[in-house]
C-alpha cells in the first residue's frame, strides 16, 4: 500500500536532525491524490512541510508509484481535527473540548499539564441552588484511557 511506503519514507526523514520532532498523524490516498498529515513538537513551518513533499515527490516519481499524474498535500491535520496523544503537550494553557469515554461527558476547559498516561484540566462548573448559580473550580486529571476526542477550541 502507498501509505505504509509513504510512512515508511517519512520515518527515516524523521531521522534527520531538522525533521527529529516530527510525526505522522495521518496518510490518506483517494486514487491520485495523497494527503499527508504531519505535526511537530515545535512548529511545523510551510518551509518545512515543502521540503517533506519535495523529498517525498522525488521518490515517488522515481518509483512511479502513482503515474505520471498525482496531487501531493503535506500539511499539519488543521486546528479543527481531533489531536492524538503526542500532540497534547504543544497545547497546554489552551482551551480544549474533551469527549470522555466514560460518561459521554464533553468537557470544555484549558488544558494544564501533561502526565505519562493522563492530562490535567482546569473548569469552572456551574449549577444552581434555588435562584443562585453555584461556580465551582475544578482542577481534574483525566486518564487517557478515557478519552474519545479532543480538540483545540478556536476563539477569535
Amino acid at each position: 500500500m502507498i501509505e505504509d511506503k509513504i510512512k515508511a519514507l517519512l520515518e527515516e526523514k524523521f531521522q534527520e536532525e531538522e525533521f527529529s520532532d516530527c510525526f505522522v498523524i495521518n496518510i490518506r490516498q483517494n486514487n491520485s491524490k495523497v494527503q499527508v498529515f504531519i505535526d511537530s513538537d515545535t512548529s511545523l513551518s510551510l518551509a518545512r512541510c515543502t521540503k517533506i513533499s519535495r523529498y517525498l515527490e522525488a521518490i515517488i516519481d522515481e518509483e512511479g508509484w502513482l503515474g505520471p499524474k498525482y496531487i501531493l498535500e503535506v500539511s499539519s491535520p488543521g486546528a479543527d481535527k481531533a489531536l492524538v496523544e503526542r500532540q497534547y503537550k504543544k497545547h497546554i494553557g489552551r482551551k480544549v473540548s474533551i469527549e470522555l469515554k466514560d460518561d459521554d461527558e464533553v468537557l470544555e476547559a484549558e488544558l494544564k499539564e501533561v502526565g505519562e498516561t493522563s492530562l490535567r484540566v482546569f473548569y469552572i462548573e456551574v449549577h444552581r441552588e434555588k435562584k443562585k448559580k453555584i461556580k465551582t473550580e475544578i482542577d481534574r486529571w483525566i486518564d487517557f484511557s478515557n478519552i474519545n476526542k479532543i480538540k483545540v477550541i478556536i476563539s477569535f
